[in-house]
């Protein structure tokens, strides 16, 4: 079994302690890490290294970042930012395999306040993602897209829309790009293994939502078809937000079966005569 999470750390140099914490708790085999908020030099690569993953990492000074974890070894790199989006100099976008599956961790733009300049990047990113989701379905590899997608799909994954309905993460554009994604082909893997379940992923800092449960389910781990058949189970972390100085954003995960190898020839034929 693989256990593939995501989580929007909300700062890893400050909230360190908190993700030692949980690699050590959870043992995640894959993480895919969002707003770092630290430049490529600052990334805490040796207590990573130390709590027994290997990582690549896309940093910038203060904002956004992207990561991917890897239990025991380091992932190798296929892809960091869209394709056709070069002229986009935000860290958003990082890719690689990892135990035969196609891994993009991304954090897209959060987009407010809406409408305005914030508003139309949002747009824009997620058309360069719906583009290269097609071009990653198409190649038949196994993949997981997962991140902050800063979308709320539907009224079912928030506890309440109505103080939220100016929000850039509920408004109709947004949610028409995420669910153009999904239709390429992909399986929203929480809704999936959770049907009827109110599932949260996120709770921000004010009013007590996280003392209240007032919820948001923003990350989202996206599967290719041949994912799919293999996921086993789903779930957030939730101890984790209640920690202290806990990121507003809690692990999110998946639990899929490895992919089994192919039988070479030779030894299927023996097992047939014998």
């Amino acid at each position: 079994m693989l256990k593939i999470a995501t989580f929007n750390i909300n700062g890893i140099r400050s909230r360190l302690p908190n993700l030692i914490e949980w690699l050590e708790r959870e043992e995640p085999d894959v993480v895919c890490l969002q707003e770092l908020k630290a430049p490529d030099a600052a990334f805490p690569i040796d207590e990573i290294r130390k709590a027994g993953y290997g990582a690549i990492w896309h940093g910038e000074s203060a904002w956004n970042g992207v990561a991917i974890l890897q239990k025991g070894s380091d992932p190798l790199e296929s892809r960091r930012g869209l394709p056709g989006n070069a002229a986009d100099k935000h860290s958003r976008y990082i890719e690689a395999a990892v135990e035969g599956i196609l891994i993009g961790s991304l954090y897209l733009p959060n987009g407010n306040p809406q409408p305005g300049p914030k508003f139309d990047y949002k747009l824009d990113w997620f058309e360069h993602l719906i583009a290269y989701g097609s071009t990653l379905l198409k190649s038949g590899h196994p993949v997981v897209l997962a991140g902050d997608f800063n979308v709320v799909p539907t009224d079912f994954d928030i506890y309440n829309p109505r103080s939220w309905l100016k929000n850039a993460l509920l408004q109709p554009e947004s949610r028409e790009c995420f669910a153009r994604l999904v239709k390429q082909g992909w399986a929203d893997a929480l809704r999936t293994h959770f049907p009827d379940e109110r599932i949260y992923t996120f709770w921000d800092y004010f009013r007590q939502h996280w003392q209240h449960d007032s919820g948001l389910r923003i990350d989202h781990l996206l599967l290719s078809p041949d994912v799919a058949t293999r996921l086993r189970g789903a779930g957030v972390d939730r101890w984790v937000r209640a920690q202290p100085h806990a990121s507003d954003h809690a692990p999110t995960w998946i639990a899929v079966a490895k992919a089994r190898l192919p039988v070479p020839a030779k030894e299927a034929a023996r097992k047939k005569t014998g």
